[in-house]
């Protein structure tokens, strides 16, 4: 009877833990853009080129970080890594609220990359304390606090920085100090003491996880899956706002009111839908179901000729829910209680490469497709290219073959003696 509470609050606190996190961020999204141009004292259209090159120290720390985080957390545990991670955002933010010159928000925002961001020890919790069967569903909590904070944070934000410029980071940073508070007390450690394994410094880097991670058949393949997916996925961050503020002509209100819809339907997707289709048909079609999906819904937005036509397709983009927890429920059970970090790491790693890749690319399409010397105007190109890397995820899932949830794994050993 015991072990189900313990799981439902641990649960609870690594859903609480990514709502958190990520509504600090989507508070301060508003207002970042004003904080730099004071900072700097250019005027806000130049205050963007400063903004990527946050985004780039971000994401960049983040993949050199990241699978050291996960080590870290199969080494000494989940609760100290996630508990100092969340610390790690508070101090971001604070530093960020106080920061005198733009250098300071540099040394934020590499400190926070630096951290590995929370999510990917909260990945390998959810690792540990669901069986293999229910980890999709698990899995489907983290992208719903993440479309759920992308609903509230932007509106919070853009309230509350009505009465400074500043006062959403210090609110942001509060609210990470309270859940880590709210940690130390509650969270229960996951890893028992006899699935820990040595930190080893050869393995905590991208490149070193990914040769360790190369022993298990599935993985490196399922990666590239994962990379293709998160590809597609950028493009809406990446060119949302410019195609339809261009193809529409939508208002800034207008944009934000469209985000808000994909943010709510994708939450509803994670939240709900994972935890009904994923048990019932199982990951492997779910992760087809969620590749085919999402691949219509990119095409419907390339292809839209009304504004209207947007909200329609996000109903289709949103099943693409369906495939990632699905995907990271497959790979989990690929690999051992005392590597889960170091899998969520690499994976984190990966992700955080495709992000600072992504939108240069898709941003790209967008200004070639819409300029002068485009053989064809078509604004959608962007949309369409990550609507076709979704086809390309779904073949090379097809071609990798994993196994079904339910089926008993060989051992790394047993798999070199075969081969």
């Amino acid at each position: 009877m015991e072990e189900p509470r313990v799981s439902r609050y641990a649960l609870v606190f690594i859903f609480m833990t990514i709502f958190v996190d990520m509504t600090g961020l989507g508070m301060i999204i508003p207002v970042l853009p004003k904080l730099i141009a004071q900072l700097t004292h250019v005027r806000l259209g130049d205050a963007a080129t400063y903004g990527a090159w946050l985004i780039f120290a971000y994401a960049g720390m983040q993949f050199l970080c990241a699978p050291a985080i996960g080590n870290l957390s199969d080494r000494f545990g989940r609760r100290p890594v996630l508990i100092l991670a969340l610390v790690a955002i508070g101090i971001d933010y604070t530093i960020t609220a106080l920061a005198p010159t733009i250098a300071w928000l540099f040394v934020a925002r590499v400190l926070s990359g630096a951290a590995g961001a929370s999510y990917t020890t909260a990945n390998a919790y959810i690792a540990d304390v669901t069986p293999p069967e229910k980890r999709a569903q698990s899995f489907g909590l983290i992208g719903a606090a993440f479309g759920l904070a992308f609903v509230v944070g932007p509106a919070m934000g853009g309230i509350i920085g009505q009465y400074g410029v500043r006062l959403p980071f210090f609110v942001s940073a509060a609210i990470a100090f309270a859940n880590a508070l709210f940690g130390i007390f509650v969270l229960k450690e996951s890893l028992a003491k006899e699935n820990r394994r040595k930190f080893e410094l050869w393995r905590a880097n991208p490149l070193g996880a990914l040769v360790a991670l190369r022993r298990f058949p599935y993985v490196l393949p399922l990666c590239i899956v994962i990379v293709l997916i998160r590809l597609a996925h950028d493009a809406n961050p990446a060119t949302w706002t410019y195609y339809t503020m261009l193809k529409f002509h939508w208002t800034t209100a207008e944009v934000g009111y469209s985000l808000m819809g994909v943010g709510a339907v994708t939450a509803i997707a994670y939240g709900w839908l994972t935890r009904l289709v994923i048990p019932r048909i199982g990951e492997v079609r779910s992760i087809y179901i969620g590749l085919a999906a999402g691949a219509m819904g990119f095409a419907g937005f390339a292809f839209s000729a009304a504004g209207w036509q947007m909200y329609a397709w996000m109903l289709a983009f949103a099943l693409m829910a369906l495939a990632m927890p699905a995907l990271n429920a497959i790979l989990s059970q690929e690999v051992g209680p005392d590597e889960q970090g170091e899998l969520q790491g690499a994976i984190t790693s990966i992700g955080s490469l495709t992000s600072i890749g992504a939108p240069l690319l898709m941003s790209y399409l967008f200004a070639w497709f819409t300029g002068p010397k485009a053989p064809v105007y078509f604004p959608g190109a962007a949309f369409l290219a990550a609507s076709l890397c979704l086809v390309l995820a779904a073949l090379v899932f097809g071609w990798v073959k994993p196994r079904p949830i339910n089926e008993p794994k060989a051992s790394p050993s047993a798999a070199e003696s075969q081969a």
